[in-house]
């Protein structure tokens, strides 16, 4: 289970916010830009450390103490790739695997290369794929450590809509396979409705609304998720 309770104090209001999720389940963050989606992924995943509050997964406390970045049972996709550009496709998605079973993890980086259409590239440097390849690259980045929870922030920014289509696909794929317990951000509501079976609606920092995703775009809580939603 994830449960978190973040204060994080910032202009021009504070991000508080309480999140409990069940292992395995999918929980969609939404809300307009800058009502602080991001803060709250930002904290769990480490890269912020909240002012107050308490982060828990499976049983371990992120937070407090903040636990350093390499100990922390999760992967996180940004909105930005962050590959090494020097390094190859293949060097990047195996980049930081341990030294556990090697025939395992080389039949599951196997697996993700097929899938997402890796194995042309793999001896290419990272600075020459394509801005759509690059984040396909990313994503098996992400998932090759098969991390017990995912973190996904803007994860399909401007990619095109087939692109966008066959990488939602493929985590939800995984995600049932693997079982990760997976916490998502955009401000379009038609990627967090495929992807997530909960959402959460923020605004100015504070949960305002949080149930399942159909019963949250039937019934928005106020004007500006409505707006948002399209409703």
């Amino acid at each position: 289970m994830l449960e978190a309770r973040i204060v994080k104090r910032r202009r021009p209001f504070a991000v508080e916010v309480e999140l409990r999720l069940e292992r395995g389940g999918r929980l969609g963050l939404f809300g307009a830009s800058g009502a602080g989606k991001s803060t709250v992924l930002s904290c769990i995943a480490g890269l912020e450390q909240p002012d107050e509050g308490e982060v828990r997964f499976g049983g371990q406390r992120l937070y407090p103490p903040n636990l350093p970045l390499h100990r922390r049972p999760l992967a996180y996709l940004t909105q930005n790739d962050l590959l090494f550009p020097h390094l190859t496709v293949g060097e990047n998605v195996c980049f930081g695997l341990g030294n556990g079973d090697r025939e395992a993890a080389q039949a599951w980086v196997g697996e993700l290369s097929e899938r997402l259409g890796l194995a042309a590239l793999w001896n290419e440097r990272a600075r020459e794929v394509s801005g759509g390849q690059a984040r396909r690259v990313a994503l098996a980045r992400m998932l090759a450590r098969r991390p017990p929870l995912v973190l996904l922030d803007e994860p399909f920014g401007a990619l095109d809509l087939p692109t966008l289509n066959d990488l939602a696909d493929a985590i939800l794929q995984w995600q049932r396979k693997l079982g990760f317990t997976m916490v998502a951000v955009d401000h379009r509501a038609e990627i967090l409705g495929r992807l997530c079976e909960q959402g959460a609606v923020i605004e100015s920092g504070h949960i305002i609304q949080q149930g399942a995703w159909p019963d949250l775009v039937r019934s928005p809580a106020t004007e500006l998720t409505a707006r948002l939603l399209g409703a």
